[in-house]
């Protein structure tokens, strides 16, 4: 089964121009900074280290603590071997949530998603449009948004588990927790509405495929990020894929300038000052 690369240049730009979707990076105006004060106030909740907090935009994020643990595993595809120990040696905040197509819209100025609504994950976007997001987003705030690195999902994916699922290995789990083939009816649904992981972050498994910060390829020597491909990588799962998609461990990846309609995104930002750009 050719499970990796499916996400083809060719066949997510037919797609994207089949629904619509029209976007040049940087069309929109830049997003100007808040005031200091507003800044501030802002910022206060998460440079205390609370457990949650709220931004400018009401996109809840969540305080993952600084840890170690066991990426990938032993049992899956090649590309997800060794198992190899991992330190996460900051913590850092991810959001509640993938970003949502009315939070997206209120810092892009637009919404290029297929399955519309402003609770649903925002869709069909690229990379690079991520990361534009993050960069506007950290102007906003004066703070450094950022997408999550793949050792950053699994850690937080994972919640302390050891198991396929942060739900355990259950496929009755998975359903009360996923948005995937056998749960979906074909389409995304809106944030938030399956449980969440031992964490508090809901559709780490299922719902939109989410963009990391990394390149694609085999883990490099003891475990850290590829700087081998030209791709970049994708984890959780999404709505069209079966549950073995939807592993803690399974990776996925796609030129970074492809759009489509299984593919978002959620953020990162540290969890003290961190200057945004």
């Amino acid at each position: 089964m050719a499970r990796r690369g499916w996400l083809a240049v060719a066949v997510c730009v037919a797609a994207a121009a089949a629904v619509g979707v029209v976007w040049v990076v940087g069309s929109t105006p830049p997003v100007e900074p808040l005031p200091a004060a507003e800044q501030a106030r802002v910022r206060e909740p998460f440079d205390r280290g609370e457990r949650e907090a709220t931004n400018s935009i009401g996109m809840r994020l969540r305080l993952i603590p600084a840890g170690q643990f066991v990426m990938g595993t032993a049992e899956g595809y090649e590309d997800e071997m060794p198992p190899h120990r991992v330190t996460v040696g900051e913590a850092f905040y991810l959001g509640v949530h993938e970003v949502t197509q009315a939070q997206y819209a209120r810092v892009m100025g637009s919404n290029p998603s297929h399955f519309v609504g402003g609770r649903r994950p925002v869709e069909n976007v690229a990379w690079q449009e991520a990361v534009e997001f993050c960069r506007r987003l950290s102007r906003r705030e004066g703070v450094a948004y950022r997408l999550p690195t793949e050792a950053e999902w699994e850690y937080a994916c994972r919640a302390g588990t050891t198991t396929k699922y942060s739900c355990g290995d259950s496929p009755a789990a998975l359903h009360e927790h996923a948005w995937y083939l056998r749960t979906s009816g074909r389409q995304t649904h809106e944030v938030g509405s399956r449980k969440p992981n031992a964490w508090g972050l809901h559709d780490m498994h299922g719902n939109v495929w989410e963009w990391c910060r990394d390149r694609f390829g085999p883990y490099a020597e003891g475990g850290g990020a590829s700087v081998e491909g030209a791709g970049r990588v994708l984890r959780g799962g999404a709505w069209g894929v079966t549950r073995d998609g939807c592993r803690s461990s399974y990776r996925n990846h796609s030129s970074p300038e492809v759009r489509h309609y299984t593919i978002g995104f959620r953020v990162a930002r540290p969890a003290g000052g961190g200057v945004g750009s």
